[in-house]
C-alpha cells in the first residue's frame, strides 16, 4: 500500500494550520500543552502488521502539535503512469472527532515553490477520531504538476489557505478619506464576512439625493480568487417599496477589484435618470439589471 517500508524513512517535511482554517468543529482551546497524535487506520484498510509497524515507528518520530492544530506531514513520493502518488499523515490535535471536506492542496519544495496543486475531497478520510495521526495517499496527476522536475525528497505538502477578505481602496479614496472613516470600514467587512466563494456582489451603504442627484455608495465585494475589472454596469436603484428610484449605464474605465476583496465606489445618477420623486431609502438596493 505504500511504497516506502524498505527504507523507513520519511522524505518529505511537515505543515500545520489551526484548525479554524480548515474544519468547522474547531473552536477555542485554552490548553497549551504538545499533543502527540495517535496512529489511526482508516477502517476498510486491511494494513498487514509489518506495515502497521512501520507506519507506527514513522508516526512517534513526528514533534507534537500546538493545540487546535491540523497537520499535512509527508512520508513518501513516487512519480507513477497516473502522475505523482504522495504519501502523508493528516494528522490533529483537537481533543473531539473532526471530518475534513473539501480543500486545495501544494505540493511544495523545501523553498516554498509549488510543484503541483489539486483539490481533494477529504471527506474519504473518514472521520478523525480525537488527536489522531491518519496516513493517506494523494494523487497529482499530470494535469495539477507545475513542472515535470519532481524531487523525491526535500517536498513537503501543505493546505491552501485562502486569504483573509479585507478591504482594499482606490487612490482616490485613499487619500481622501481620513484614517477614522477608513478604520470603520475595514470593520464593517470584517463583520459581514466573505462573500460566498467565487460570488461578487453589492452591499449598500448610503443613498442619498442632493442638488438633483442621486448619489449610491456601495461596497463591491469579490469572493472570487481572481482579479475582477468592471468596466459597463446597467444598474438601477429600488426604494423600501421596492420602486425603481434611478436607473441608466456607468462606464467604469477597468474598474479593478481584487481577488477576496471590498472596495468602496459611489455611483451618481444625474437628473435625468431619477424616476421616482421623494424616495424611501430606509431599506433599498443597488441591483445590475439584466438584458
Amino acid at each position: 500500500m505504500f511504497p516506502f517500508f524498505k527504507k523507513k524513512k520519511k522524505s518529505g517535511g511537515d505543515t500545520a494550520v489551526s484548525a479554524r482554517e480548515i474544519v468547522e468543529e474547531a473552536g477555542d482551546v485554552s490548553d497549551t500543552e504538545d499533543v502527540y497524535t495517535e496512529l489511526s487506520l482508516h477502517p476498510s484498510w486491511n494494513v498487514p502488521a509489518e506495515e502497521q509497524y512501520v507506519l507506527r515507528f514513522l508516526n512517534n518520530e513526528l514533534l507534537p502539535l500546538k493545540p487546535n492544530q491540523i497537520s499535512l506531514s509527508g512520508i513518501s513520493l513516487s512519480k507513477e503512469i497516473d502522475g505523482v502518488v504522495v504519501s502523508a499523515f493528516v494528522r490533529h490535535s483537537l481533543p473531539k472527532p473532526i471530518q475534513i471536506g473539501r480543500v486545495p492542496l501544494l505540493l511544495l519544495r523545501e523553498d516554498g515553490s509549488v510543484l503541483a496543486r489539486k483539490e481533494f475531497d477529504l471527506r474519504e478520510l473518514g472521520e478523525l477520531p480525537p488527536k489522531t495521526s491518519r496516513p493517506w495517499r494523494f494523487i497529482f496527476g499530470h494535469d495539477t504538476l507545475r513542472t515535470d522536475d519532481i524531487p523525491s525528497e526535500g517536498w513537503k505538502l501543505a493546505f491552501e489557505l485562502k486569504p483573509k477578505h479585507r478591504l482594499e481602496l482606490d487612490k482616490s479614496w485613499e487619500e481622501a478619506l481620513p484614517e477614522t472613516e477608513k478604520e470603520a470600514l475595514r470593520r464593517l467587512v470584517d463583520e459581514l464576512g466573505p462573500p460566498k466563494a467565487g460570488e461578487v456582489n453589492f452591499f449598500g451603504l448610503q443613498a442619498v439625493v442632493a442638488d438633483g442627484e442621486l448619489r449610491v455608495t456601495v461596497l463591491i465585494r469579490n469572493g472570487s480568487d481572481k482579479t475582477i475589472y468592471l468596466e459597463q454596469l446597467p444598474l438601477q436603484v429600488e426604494d423600501a417599496a421596492g420602486e425603481v428610484v434611478a436607473k441608466g449605464g456607468f462606464k467604469l474605465d477597468r474598474l479593478e477589484v481584487k481577488a477576496n476583496t471590498t472596495k468602496p465606489w459611489t455611483f451618481i445618477f444625474p437628473q435625468s435618470l431619477i424616476q421616482k420623486e421623494e424616495p424611501d431609502f430606509s431599506s433599498w438596493k443597488l441591483s445590475i439589471i439584466q438584458s
